[in-house]
């Protein structure tokens, strides 16, 4: 089992891509793809395994697909169609991102995956690739699944375990738009504790002992706390001072992991959407 840093942006310890026996959890962003390839030693992975189809966590697996035409790719079914056609989830981000070419600039081009290359999965599977049971793990996206790799005790936890820069324990919750459900987060955090397992495998970044879990509990908390407190501008300025205090000389890495105007979004439509009762 190994992290693979992908230097996203040409940046360390931003976003990590985790391979066990030829698998790879989280491949990285398509503008990452050179780093990928290089530490794979030109090596075809035996499939991919995706927590959630965000870009910095799924982008670059089209392509690696359209290198390697018969590789699986394992999507929960909420993310499977977007990954098949992703123009509604271009469309959507690109008002993040700054349209399409922005998005391209950040992030890479996103490629389709043919239908016949993903393996759907709906959470509750034991044997994938042999070796990773699945759960389904809504909260920081509709459509996340964790996996847990029984032979090393380790929950590969995508976003849901939020994010820390070693050797910093200090955690951020990610909160970007469209669909975070705080209640669903916290359910999700019980489910992988139920795994009971010894480590983490963080996509933001490395790896972290199952205390993270709780530190991620507490990282959302405080940024609810904050988001009912703030407008953006003052929920941005009051998370900075938190990352660069927490974080020291990796909070620019942490900052890139998490924009911060994204976390306040998030919560903001979370709020709207579930209104007296999002508490």
């Amino acid at each position: 089992m190994r992290a693979i840093d992908v230097r996203h942006q040409g940046r360390e310890k931003v976003i990590c891509c985790w391979e066990v026996d030829g698998v790879l959890i989280d491949p990285g962003p398509g503008v990452s793809e050179p780093t990928l390839l290089d530490a794979l030693r030109g090596e075809r992975p035996r499939a991919i395994l995706l927590t959630h189809i965000h870009f910095d966590h799924a982008g670059v697996t089209g392509s690696l697909v359209r290198r390697w035409p018969d590789l699986p790719v394992y999507v929960h079914e909420r993310g499977a169609p977007h990954m098949a056609d992703p123009s509604r989830l271009v469309a959507s981000a690109g008002r993040l991102y700054g349209g399409e070419e922005g998005l391209k600039r950040l992030w890479g081009e996103l490629i389709p995956v043919p239908e016949r290359n993903l393996r759907v999965l709906t959470g509750g599977e034991h044997d994938v690739e042999g070796a990773f049971r699945v759960e389904y793990t809504p909260g920081h996206a509709s459509h996340h699944v964790c996996y847990f790799h029984e032979a090393s005790g380790t929950a590969f936890v995508g976003d849901v375990g939020g994010a820390r820069i070693p050797p910093h324990a200090f955690t951020v919750a990610p909160t970007p738009p469209p669909d975070i459900d705080v209640a669903s987060w916290r359910a999700s955090i019980d489910t992988i504790r139920a795994w009971n397992p010894e480590r983490l495998g963080l996509t933001h970044f490395g790896e972290a002992g199952p205390e993270q879990l709780d530190a991620c509990l507490d990282a959302l908390e405080v940024q609810v706390a904050l988001e009912a407190e703030h407008d953006e501008a003052g929920f941005v300025a009051a998370m900075e001072e938190r990352v660069r205090a927490g974080c020291g000389d990796d909070a620019e890495a942490m900052l890139q992991a998490t924009p911060l105007d994204q976390l306040h979004m998030g919560l903001a439509r979370w709020r709207k959407k579930f209104g007296p009762a999002a508490e």
